[in-house]
């Protein structure tokens, strides 16, 4: 078994990867889609849809592979993680989206440390959130519940079509809420909508978490 530092090292690392891949990719579809929000939109889902994919493949044995302190924390109240663990996680899953951010930045010579100037905000955009928070759970607890290989390819598929059935982008994810607000990018938040979204992300949670043990016992 891992230890407890392998298992942060590796939430630490798939967080950072996911981030650099949301912001990079965003970053260069800017550049490329010359202006079209479609294409640009189109761009930026794929990769990161896939590199879901890949991160929860390769990080999943070690440390489970949620980059998302939503997941972490509906773990811990399916007693399926320690709140001490879960702690660690979700330390590890934030540093590493925002050392992900810095990370695209530098790759594409902007300035490193940025704050995003994107307005995202309102009931539809926070009820996007829930949504999308809520899917994202209920993908997880369901597909694991029958069938857990194929874990990987459904939350990169969720993810990737949630882009584009939610208001929001789903973003479902607090750690990649905060990150993403340190980016004035094509897939930046403002700071003064992170709250909000994270509030909005752990409501639809708090449904998810009853309704997925009363689905697959």
């Amino acid at each position: 078994m891992a230890t407890i530092a392998q298992r942060a090292a590796a939430e630490g690392l798939g967080s950072a990867f996911l981030l650099a891949t949301v912001v990079g990719s965003g970053i260069m579809a800017a550049k490329l889609a010359g202006g079209n929000g479609a294409i640009a939109l189109l761009c930026n889902t794929l990769p990161t849809g896939a590199i879901l994919v890949v991160l929860i493949l390769t990080f999943g044995p070690i440390s489970g592979a949620h980059f998302n302190p939503v997941v972490s924390t509906a773990l811990v109240f399916r007693r399926e993680l320690p709140v001490s663990v879960a702690a660690i996680y979700i330390v590890a899953q934030v540093l590493g989206g925002i050392l992900g951010v810095l990370a695209a930045h530098a790759m594409f010579e902007l300035p490193i440390w940025q704050v995003s100037m994107t307005i995202r905000t309102g009931p539809g955009q926070w009820f996007a959130e829930a949504v999308a928070t809520f899917g994202l759970l209920l993908t997880i607890f369901g597909v694991s519940a029958r069938s857990p290989g194929a874990i990987p390819y459904a939350v990169g598929l969720y993810i990737t079509a949630a882009y584009w059935f939610t208001a929001s982008t789903s973003f479902a994810n607090p750690a990649v809420t905060i990150a993403r607000a340190l980016s004035d990018t094509f897939a930046g938040i403002a700071p003064a909508g992170v709250i909000a979204f994270i509030a909005a992300q752990l409501a639809g949670a708090a449904v998810a978490v009853p309704l997925a043990r009363w689905l697959w016992r």
